[in-house]
């Protein structure tokens, strides 16, 4: 019997429905990149400081000193949420004493922000942190907001693989999209800070659940030739597209209203691919829709110029993709022998150390000295040669010490930010830069790494509960990036830190590469160190049987 792969050869490797088929599907990802790092412009956080309202009758000399000073990067600048009390120094504005000279400002007594705060305008006109105020006591929101999307993420990733396989690829698709596009539309007229979240729980969900379809959609289409550069270069180097436009967008919109209206709008043009992108022909079979299927590959066929056989689809020759009785298997078979418990612990820290540093230099822009809008575009442009080597590394190279040495650049890089003297600020962007470069192209092998670790039956739930923890990463990484707020350099040396001790245990991972993949737990390979362990453990209970009635027991992992 031959399976689809086979029986749909004719259509060939790259004709002209393949490279429709692989642009259409990696340009709707596009938005992708603009829904999943839009929070870095639509809740910057400008310069600001204590309002003192215009009622308050105070000299010019009281008015300029009004605000405390603080020692921030070894200058002096106004306190962002401090005044000195209002009632206080207008006495002494009346009185016509001078701050400084007549009147000891350390001695004043000060006050909170009692009038709200006025903002810099120089770099954003309005945002959500301008205009409701998330500052001072209220700046948690901020960090708060990114994690929320990134719990719309994680759920979104738990039902989309079901809602796809129930009611198709290109059905989930489009209706993901135009969720991820209508929700995004209704943040725009959000009339308070609850509202703008909970929308941004649900734009979360449609994104990621629009990219697995996307992604799943190329793979079952395109030949086994092609997945493989569709799933590493495809669609990620158009999400790093969507990502660089961003900031082009938010550079001409300085609203964060207009902005976010702006970025639906290609969210709606993808609507057009609806007539462009045909549903999954394998999974149409796979639900016994086989004219169904048949229509779409007599049309494939049609547009390469290749005449398509009689019968495509012979009920008595296909292999019936759900044919094979599937085996039991379940969460618990992840942690059942020693060596795939040891894996799976080592893989959910690869994963969720590799997926705070991308995430959390993604949005660190605003901490970035110079242009955030440059800096926002050379943060994205720098995954598209992260991905081409990654690509190549995957082609020629061993998988553990590839991931290892891209995370050891990645880290190293971010610990030596702190040694760079302040002064040096296009060194250390350049640095961040570099770091980034190294942390995604680890991020972009660790998917195929995975997958080749774990056995047949139970891939899909290794590759499942990895990427969860990858979710939980990005749900940290916001809060690695407050705490720059309090010392510029700490998020640097915290997601160094990790990356560097990931690195070094990723070189205890088994080799993958050139090996063939494994279908049972007993034919997976052993993690570094268990073996000799083992060998280890087997000799001293030998030895003890040796000299006394010891009953050995099993080592078996």
């Amino acid at each position: 019997m031959r399976d689809y792969d086979e029986v749909t050869a004719f259509l060939g490797e790259w004709g002209p429905f393949q490279r429709l088929i692989f642009f259409l599907l990696s340009a709707s990802i596009i938005p992708n990149g603009f829904n999943g790092m839009s929070v870095v412009f639509l809740a910057g956080t400008p310069e600001h400081r204590c309002l003192v309202p215009d009622t308050v009758n105070l000299s010019s000399a009281w008015r300029n000193h009004s605000i405390p000073l603080e020692t921030k990067d070894g200058r002096q600048v106004p306190q962002k949420c401090r005044r000195y009390r209002l009632a206080a120094i207008a006495n002494f504005s009346a009185l016509g004493l001078e701050p400084g000279l007549d009147v000891d400002l350390e001695q004043l007594e000060q006050e909170n922000c009692l009038d709200g705060w006025e903002y810099d305008k120089d770099v954003f006109l309005a945002t959500i942190v301008t205009e409701w105020d998330l500052v001072c006591q209220d700046d948690w929101k901020g960090p708060f907001t990114i994690s929320l999307f990134f719990v719309g993420v994680l759920m979104g990733s738990f039902i989309s693989g079901q809602l796809s396989d129930r009611f198709g690829r290109k059905n989930v698709l489009f209706l993901t999209m135009a969720m991820q596009t209508g929700f995004s539309f209704l943040q725009v007229f959000s009339v308070n800070y609850e509202m703008f979240t909970v929308l941004f729980i649900l734009v979360g969900m449609g994104q990621i659940s629009n990219y697995v379809a996307a992604f799943v959609l190329g793979t079952e289409i395109l030949s086994k030739s092609i997945r493989i550069i569709f799933a590493t270069l495809g669609v990620c180097i158009f999400y790093a597209f969507g990502f660089m436009v961003l900031p082009l967008f938010a550079y001409f919109i300085r609203d964060w209203r207009m902005l976010l209206l702006a970025l639906t709008v290609p969210g709606v043009l993808c609507g057009a691919l609806w007539w462009f992108i045909p549903e999954s022909p394998r999974w149409l079979v796979s639900q016994g829709r086989i004219k169904e299927a048949e229509v779409i590959i007599r049309r494939a066929a049609k547009i390469n110029g290749i005449v398509a056989p009689s019968t495509i689809f012979d009920p008595d020759e296909l292999q019936d993709l759900n044919s094979k009785t599937p085996q039991s298997h379940h969460i618990y078979d992840l942690i059942r022998t020693r060596n795939i418990r040891i894996l799976t612990i080592m893989s959910i820290i690869l994963w969720l150390t590799i997926s705070v540093g991308y995430f959390g230099l993604s949005l660190d822009t605003p901490n970035l000295h110079g242009n955030i809008y440059m800096n926002s575009f050379l943060l994205a442009a720098v995954e598209v040669p992260a991905y081409v080597l990654a690509w190549l590394l995957l082609q020629h190279l061993p998988r553990r010490y590839s991931i290892s040495g891209a995370l050891f650049l990645g880290g190293g890089v971010l610990l030596f930010m702190q040694l760079v003297p302040s002064g040096l600020f296009y060194l250390s962007t350049a640095l961040v830069m570099v770091g980034k470069f190294g942390i995604t192209s680890a991020y972009s092998m660790v998917y195929v790494y995975t997958a080749e670790l774990y056995p047949t039956v139970v891939r899909n739930m290794g590759v499942g509960v990895s990427s969860t923890a990858s979710r939980l990463g990005s749900i940290l990484s916001p809060y690695f990036v407050y705490l720059g707020a309090y010392d510029r350099y700490l998020p640097y040396i915290l997601m160094g830190s990790l990356t560097i001790l990931t690195a070094i245990l990723t070189l205890f991972f088994p080799e993958s590469f050139g090996v063939p993949l494994p279908d049972t737990i007993d034919q997976m390979l052993r993690i570094k160190g268990i073996k000799q362990w083992q060998t280890q453990n087997q000799t001293r209970m030998l030895k003890d049987g040796e000299e006394g009635p010891t009953v050995l027991k099993s080592t078996a992992l």
